[in-house]
């Protein structure tokens, strides 16, 4: 049996550590609180960085995919498509015919050329008069509406890229007020100038017709063949695809084919004074051979009636089409 020292000896033993618990549980927290909490702030922080790092790279990785896929297709589409049909560079042009009605028309000019050319040549010139009015004929039905078409194409191309920058802020202020998209590009299709109102009234037609927007801009790139209406064609349809905001989206659109309109007009000033030149030293030999044809017949005779001549002015010819082929070269910059 122990004795009472003992039992008070345990006994106090026991109090003083429990009373040395309890105090180090109160103060202990007091004491390492600041670096606890640091470390778990730490720790906090780096989980949510990685967290919110792995959803940012989740995020940019989906749109580049979506990116990537939707170029991917349009890539596909353009190569299956490559070859411009008459047709299309009808509507290219603007022009409201069908292509029986182009080549007649085609045939029809280069007859009126022909037949020019054959009872307009002098006396002394009568040989070799059927051979020059066939060439003439054959260029006047192949060449010449050819190139007519190209300009007109080029002009009505012009026009579009010259206002879509406007169309496209009509449809960014649209959509900021909350406009849907739709309704944005029927406004440009009611008030916008020739030819942006009819390509895309074409478009809005054509949803209405059950057809997808991304389709009808994709046809809207095949009537207008040009970077910029890519470039919107792309935005839209990857802003349908993946999301993100459309506003800001189209407005950094609508800054950068101001940028692009303004570097073609810089260009163009720069490279006239050169083009100048080339038109001029391209037409000088064509139009002194041809005064001296109308002035003095008789001088060229040899060059148009013996083989010697005829060699000389293919050689000539194609000497001269060279010289204009390395001046368009020099001339057309790439911007």
């Amino acid at each position: 049996m122990l004795d009472t020292a003992t039992y008070d000896i345990a006994f106090w033993g026991l109090i003083a550590f429990a009373i040395s618990t309890v105090m180090l549980i109160v103060i202990y927290p007091y004491v390492v609180s600041e670096e606890v909490t640091q470390r778990i702030q730490t720790a906090t922080t780096t989980r949510s960085k990685k967290v919110a790092a792995r959803s940012a790279a989740e995020v940019t990785a989906n749109r580049k995919k979506a990116v990537t896929e939707t170029l991917r297709e349009i890539d596909l589409r353009k190569k299956k498509n490559e070859k411009t049909s008459l047709r299309t560079r009808l509507q290219q042009a603007g022009l409201e015919m069908d292509t029986k009605t182009y080549w007649v028309g085609s045939m029809v000019l280069g007859g009126v050329i022909a037949m020019v050319v054959l009872f307009s040549a002098p006396a002394s010139m009568a040989n070799i008069s059927p051979g020059l009015a066939l060439v003439a004929g054959f260029v006047g039905a192949l060449g010449v509406p050819g190139w007519i078409l190209g300009y007109l194409i080029k002009r009505r191309q012009a026009k579009f890229t010259a206002n879509l920058a406007n169309a496209i802020d009509v449809v960014v202020r649209g959509v900021k007020t909350g406009l849907p998209l739709n309704e944005c590009l029927g406004i440009i299709a009611r008030e916008s100038p020739e030819p942006l109102r009819s390509e895309f009234k074409e478009v809005v037609d054509q949803q209405r017709m059950g057809v997808t927007l991304a389709e009808a801009l994709e046809r809207l790139v095949v009537r207008m063949p040009l970077p910029e209406v890519k470039f919107l064609a792309i935005v839209i349809t990857i802003q349908q695809s993946s999301g993100g905001n459309l506003s800001e989206a189209l407005g950094n659109l609508s800054q950068v084919l101001r940028d692009r309109f303004g570097m073609k007009l810089k260009v163009k000033a720069l490279s006239s004074e050169a083009m100048a030149s080339a038109m001029v030293l391209g037409s000088l030999p064509i139009a002194v051979v041809s005064l001296i044809t109308l002035t003095s017949p008789d001088y060229l005779i040899p060059m148009y009636a013996t083989k010697v001549g005829n060699m000389l002015v293919l050689f000539g010819l194609a000497w001269m089409a060279c010289g204009i082929a390395m001046m368009r070269k020099m001339i057309n910059f790439k911007y």
